[in-house]
């Protein structure tokens, strides 16, 4: 019976609610993930792209529950690098053969538009054959131009959940999820690449609300679609909450595969972190982009979003060809173009 689900997805790049569900917990996933595979192979091949991941700061003006980098976490040393230090580390990553950077940091006031303006201006100067992705947060649409204009290409901004009442369980009241969509209506309306996603198997979850997700995703119409497990961290309110389930990570990796075939999808960091194969294996699920970590050494573990996070091994840019080894094992080649979506 699953089959026949999965063929209404594969052939319709949608299915009901119901069947949505279904796949989701479905435990036979060979069928799955070979449909998704096919899918994949007929948009990008057998191509993974790469993007060097730099952490640029992990202060933070929020405090969601779920975060380890959220403001009042007390006992977390902070860190952030200078604007010399990010490009020390785009420099690396240009040598190593990225041809993408995503600068990701916590909401830090400390960096105001135009130094924002100016990090993103020196990578495309310097690069100029190279994308440059955002992940700051929320911010105003003015700003948001000022960093296009400055040359930014892509923004991510996950939503985490599309349901207003479980936002609200997993956020201060100070943040809204009408805040965060808006953010991201913004992005697309000033023409970045943009991307989203959200967590699988956070505290009050239900399958519908993923659903939900699923939903806004398509109203969306994201370029990029990062998902991964939720993973407790031990200084947050959620830190006795059970991780989020890698199958169903997987699981909804294929879906959004045969939903949005086009979509630039991460085997993300969290995978990695709760499997020793979980990179491989999300790949083998129908993700198609890798994110090494471009930061420097001594303040990887300080950007602590959970517990036990991966930053060594293939995590680590500097083992790339390892990285590429584990992918052509699996059948797959890393590639180092600017990779932009297949739309």
């Amino acid at each position: 019976m699953i089959t026949k689900t999965i063929d209404i997805l594969y052939n319709n790049n949608d299915a009901s609610d119901s069947d949505l569900i279904s796949i989701i917990n479905c435990s036979d996933t060979e069928y799955l993930f070979t449909k998704a595979v096919k899918r994949r192979k007929e948009y990008y091949g057998d191509k993974v792209f790469i993007r060097g991941l730099i952490e640029i700061s992990n202060y933070c003006k929020n405090d969601c529950l779920y975060c380890g980098i959220r403001r009042s976490n007390i006992t977390l040393d902070r860190y952030r690098l200078t604007k010399e230090g990010i490009l020390a580390c785009a420099n690396e990553g240009y040598r190593l053969g990225f041809r993408t950077f995503v600068l990701q940091g916590g909401e830090d006031m400390y960096f105001s538009d135009d130094d924002v303006c100016s990090i993103v201006y020196a990578i495309k100067t310097a690069y100029p054959d190279c994308a440059v992705t955002l992940s700051i947060g929320e911010k105003t649409k003015a700003s948001y131009k000022k960093y296009k204009d400055a040359g930014a290409d892509r923004y991510l901004l996950r939503h985490e959940t599309a349901n207003a009442s479980h936002y609200a369980k997993l956020h201060p009241s100070s943040m809204s999820l009408d805040t965060r969509k808006q953010c991201l209506w913004d992005l697309k309306e000033l023409g970045f690449q943009v991307g989203s996603g959200f967590m699988v198997g956070s505290p009050y979850q239900t399958d519908s609300n993923i659903v939900e997700d699923l939903r806004f995703l398509q109203e969306l119409c994201p370029d990029m679609i990062g998902i991964g497990p939720f993973l407790p961290h031990k200084d947050t309110p959620f830190k006795n909450e059970p991780s989020g389930s890698f199958l169903k990570c997987l699981n909804i990796i294929a879906i959004l595969r045969l939903m949005f075939p086009y979509a630039l999808i991460p085997s993300t960091t969290a995978l990695a972190t709760i499997s020793p194969h979980g990179r491989e294996q999300g790949v083998m699920a129908g993700a198609n982009v890798v994110m090494p970590n471009l930061s420097p050494q001594d303040v990887r573990k300080l950007y602590s979003l959970y517990n036990n996070k991966a930053f060594s091994g293939s995590e680590a840019a500097e083992a790339i060809e390892i990285l590429k080894k584990q992918m052509q094992s699996i059948g797959y080649r890393v590639v180092t173009d600017v990779g932009h979506v297949a739309k």
